[in-house]
């Protein structure tokens, strides 16, 4: 389709709004049948723009989409990616305030803190020597854009998902951190649990099959906007369990065994 800056501009503006007054806005799919995955990623980097022009600091990136459940209830073949601003790291054990977020939700994954720049097309032995630590982590999604339409009842379609920076909106990390090298990260697991019962359990396994080739996919992606994985950055490697629905004063935790814990509230 003929993707015009006016329209990126625009669907921009409507997500940041609704991010500010934590009222939906539309389907963007919806709006535009013909956007595409290009288009998409253009109106999420229209909003990154507004977000570093209002004073935010990006620090890493989070990589969605990873799982083949996830891939075939969406009709995908590739998972897709945000990125991650200072204010949205939270510290385990603290309490997210009260409206903070439209509709949150929560999934577990392996964070990596990279110690080094990635190159463009890094191979998994790269990943690893340029990864100072990886750290149990929850990422908190939200959603700026209605789920599903009131009128039509089309759902949100991962054109939507992309150009709402991949619903990314927190990220809460463990105070536990491990070399890479000495962890099989397919065989980390879960407990996530809200209020104290188990909700969802899983394994790094469903990330690609291994979480590291989700940091490769991610690399490649950037590599084409000319843009790098940083020394540094955080990134979320993808989730092994289904989102997990976090009304308001829910208590979630994440139980990773010897690999650390992670925990958030909600007030």
């Amino acid at each position: 389709m003929a993707w015009t800056n006016d329209q990126t501009a625009a669907a921009a503006a409507d997500l940041l709004e609704a991010e500010r007054t934590g009222v939906q806005c539309g389907l963007m799919s919806l709006r535009h049948p013909g956007l595409d995955l290009d288009g998409a990623y253009r109106i999420q980097d229209a909003v990154v723009a507004g977000k570093l022009a209002a004073g935010r600091t990006q620090i890493g990136w989070k990589i969605g989409l990873t799982s083949r459940a996830m891939q075939d209830a969406l009709k995908i073949t590739t998972p897709d990616s945000g990125v991650l601003f200072d204010d949205m790291l939270f510290e385990t054990g603290s309490t997210v305030p009260e409206g903070r977020f439209i509709q949150p939700r929560i999934e577990a994954e392996i964070a990596f803190v990279m110690g080094d720049d990635l190159p463009a097309a890094p191979t998994r032995n790269d990943v690893m020597a340029a990864t100072e630590s990886i750290v149990p982590a929850l990422e908190i999604l939200d959603t700026r854009i209605l789920r599903q339409d009131p009128d039509t009842g089309k759902l949100r379609v991962v054109t939507d998902t992309i150009a709402d920076n991949a619903a990314n909106a927190g990220i809460v990390l463990g105070h536990a951190r491990h070399a890479p090298a000495n962890v099989d990260m397919r065989w980390v697991g879960a407990i996530a649990t809200r209020d104290g019962i188990v909700e969802e359990t899983g394994l790094g396994a469903g990330v690609l099959d291994d979480p590291a080739m989700g940091i490769i996919w991610l690399a490649e992606r950037l590599a084409t906007q000319d843009a790098r994985i940083r020394a540094g950055e955080i990134v979320l490697s993808g989730s092994f369990i289904r989102p997990i629905e976090t009304p308001s004063g829910s208590g979630i935790g994440a139980d990773y065994g010897p690999f650390g814990r992670v925990d958030i509230a909600f007030a």
